[in-house]
């Protein structure tokens, strides 16, 4: 994962008449992490929405050095199949060598279908699928929602791990988070 990067110039977003956020710029090498803050509606989901290419930005442009994945609030795991077949079906499309259901907790999970596990086992199955995507970038959005104590130090510290072998994290919660570096993006700092 060395040599990954993240550089967003000059953004601004508008959704709808509203003008979200203008003048966004920031970079990140390989081992970095920033967390994006901000109240409802600022535009932390859209610019990660607009990092991974699924937005387009009004103006400004992005560029990154290593594939991105995504995770928000829709774990995209078919809620009919049980865990440990709606994680193989991603783990097929992406080449993992195994499914990492240990590292996030899931194991006693893998028969139960997707539909019936808690918001949080939801979250750490998406972490899971996030995992095995062996991406070099991290877009995470609202990454705590629906976790409990353990599983928040989890995550920190799978992100954690993640930074520390040369992947980037861009984390946008509102929940403050253990990350590598402590940087902080306020989207306050540039509303328009």
């Amino acid at each position: 994962m060395q040599g990954a990067s993240l550089k967003a110039t000059d953004l601004a977003c508008q959704r709808g008449e509203r003008l979200l956020f203008r003048g966004l710029s920031f970079s990140l090498n390989s081992g970095e992490a920033m967390r994006v803050a901000g109240a409802n509606g600022t535009g932390k989901s859209s610019l990660l929405r607009i990092i991974a290419g699924l937005l387009r930005p009004l103006v400004g442009s992005v560029e990154a050095e290593g594939t991105l994945a995504l995770i928000d609030e829709r774990p995209a795991l078919d809620p009919h199949l049980p865990l440990g077949k709606a994680l193989g079906f991603w783990q097929r499309i992406d080449g993992w060598a195994d499914l990492p259901l240990d590292r996030l907790g899931l194991q006693h999970l893998d028969d139960v279908p997707v539909r019936y596990l808690s918001t949080g086992q939801k979250k750490r199955a998406a972490l899971a699928r996030l995992v095995g995507q062996n991406a070099p970038i991290w877009l995470l959005d609202e990454p705590l929602n629906g976790l409990d104590t353990a599983a928040v130090a989890m995550v920190e510290a799978l992100v954690a791990g993640h930074c520390a072998g040369g992947g980037i994290a861009l984390v946008a919660s509102h929940q403050p988070m253990a990350l590598p570096g402590e940087r902080v993006l306020d989207l306050a700092e540039f509303a328009a």
